[in-house]
């Protein structure tokens, strides 16, 4: 492909992108490109809030394709991502076996046999996601939030695009799916994964793009307003905060705004400023960072 025609399909998929609502930097949009081009999983790394996860539905619509989640948590383990059997059919069956005088042992042992086959087993999130019939988007979110021993699980999904079943045996992709990881960074993910991936880190967004998300995501918003919005946020987040607000938190906050018709960012208006700060702080210790004084401050400044 020459270089001409890799920057026309940059610009084409970044439009893309745009057109569903997402705004992308020129390196997110090429990590994305990669990803497909090479058949490698895309990690994800940033703070909670800056859009990590979005970057997988949006795919996904852009795409016109599946997106399967797997939300990660403390404790997940292989059979509530991969597979499980399906316990209540399975002794039915075999309830069946039991009054069924008249099989022989060879039936039986057959109809045992069946007890372990693909029509008892409950496909999960990522083997859902390799036998699909077209290419989805699989999106394992907050990877972090697992353990380590879960990382391991994934490690043949992420080589091979394969998982085995004890029962069944090595279940191969029918379909190679784009997937997209993502981790908050609350631990360090092992070497073994970080190599299986294309990396791409998604850091909060500068002034002009938070304006331009804010544009589009909130178009009632008034241009003075959003301007207003975008460096209230953005002065929040260089303060020392447990919880830095993200993306969601600026449109849940410019939509509270809207709601209590507060059209512009003032020291006058501060008082009705810090009846939306649940919009926009979302822990107590946080909050206690903003008396009145403190708003007052952030408002002037706009």
């Amino acid at each position: 492909m020459t270089l001409a025609a890799r920057s026309l399909e940059l610009a084409a998929l970044q439009q893309q992108l745009g057109d569903a609502g997402y705004i992308a930097e020129p390196g997110l949009v090429a990590a994305l490109l990669l990803m497909q081009d090479l058949g490698r999983p895309l990690l994800l790394e940033g703070d909670a809030g800056v859009g990590k996860t979005e970057i997988a539905k949006v795919l996904a619509q852009v795409r016109g394709t599946r997106l399967i989640r797997l939300q990660c948590y403390e404790g997940l383990d292989a059979h509530a991502a991969m597979y499980e059997w399906n316990y209540q059919r399975q002794l039915l069956a075999i309830k069946l076996l039991e009054q069924d005088e008249r099989a022989s042992s060879k039936d039986l042992a057959q109809k045992e046999q069946d007890i372990f086959s693909e029509r008892y087993l409950l496909k999960r999130p990522l083997l859902e996601a390799i036998t699909c019939d077209a290419p989805p988007v699989l999106l394992i979110d907050e990877v972090d939030r697992a353990d380590e021993a879960f990382e391991a699980y994934l490690l043949e999904l992420l080589s091979d695009f394969q998982l085995s079943i004890p029962e069944l045996g090595t279940v191969h992709a029918t379909s190679r799916p784009m997937v997209v990881i993502t981790s908050n960074g609350t631990r360090e993910l092992s070497d073994a994964l970080r190599r299986r991936c294309l990396y791409q880190f998604i850091d909060y967004p500068d002034h002009e793009k938070e304006l331009a998300i804010v544009r589009k995501k909130a178009p009632d918003a008034a241009a003075q307003l959003a301007q207003q919005i975008v460096s209230f946020v953005q002065a929040v987040r260089r303060m020392d905060l447990q919880k830095k607000p993200g993306i969601a938190e600026t449109l849940d906050w410019t939509a509270a705004l809207l709601r209590l018709g507060i059209s512009v960012i003032d020291i006058d208006g501060t008082e009705r400023i810090m009846e939306t700060l649940s919009a926009l702080i979302k822990t107590r210790d946080d909050r206690a960072a903003f008396p009145r004084a403190a708003v007052a401050r952030l408002a002037a400044a706009c």
